[in-house]
């Protein structure tokens, strides 16, 4: 029986079924590690290192480890990964350590589009998709009523390549107080 939450133990996926997850798991680690949740980015790092440790079993001479390019110098090897160890547990200390979202700025926010249009303005009215996209999680705004915003006739937010700028209207709507 597995846990649907984990997907099928990666020692039972077929060789082609373990490269196409494996393949999957490293396309998408960009987008879990900008827009993820702390869960998501844990259950990511999870799966990923096991289809990875299976594929080393499976298939030792396709990887570094041992296709020739294994270091020679073993005191190092281990240093590298016991550095690499510390920088994964450093990450994940700091994913459990985040604020709590719905206390980064106010409780029970009232209005998160209006919360959100306040940190944009705040921000000298832009801001980097990214930042944006934290911003709106941190204030509770519903992703439909975020894209509202730049629907919405006159548009309150506007794209500018990888920046998200309020308009005229979202100023007038901040200072309307609605």
């Amino acid at each position: 029986m597995t846990d649907a939450t984990q997907g099928v133990p990666a020692s039972q996926l077929s060789d082609e079924e373990l490269e196409k997850q494996g393949k999957s798991a490293h396309e998408t680690r960009n987008w879990v590690f900008l827009h993820g949740s702390a869960e998501q980015f844990a259950h990511h790092t999870a799966r990923m290192l096991e289809l990875e440790r299976e594929y080393v079993r499976r298939y030792p001479k396709r990887t570094w480890q041992g296709s020739g390019g294994a270091p020679t110098d073993l005191a190092q090897t281990a240093a590298s990964w016991r550095e690499t160890v510390r920088a994964v547990i450093a990450q994940l200390e700091q994913l459990v350590d985040l604020p709590d979202p719905q206390s980064v700025d106010a409780p029970g926010v009232a209005d998160p589009a209006h919360a959100f249009l306040q940190r944009l303005a705040d921000n000298g009215g832009r801001m980097n998709k990214l930042e944006a996209h934290q911003a709106a999680r941190e204030v509770g705004l519903d992703p439909a009523v975020r894209a509202d915003l730049y629907k919405a006739e006159p548009p309150l937010i506007e794209t500018e390549g990888k920046e998200r700028v309020l308009t005229d209207a979202g100023r007038a709507r901040l200072a309307d107080g609605q």
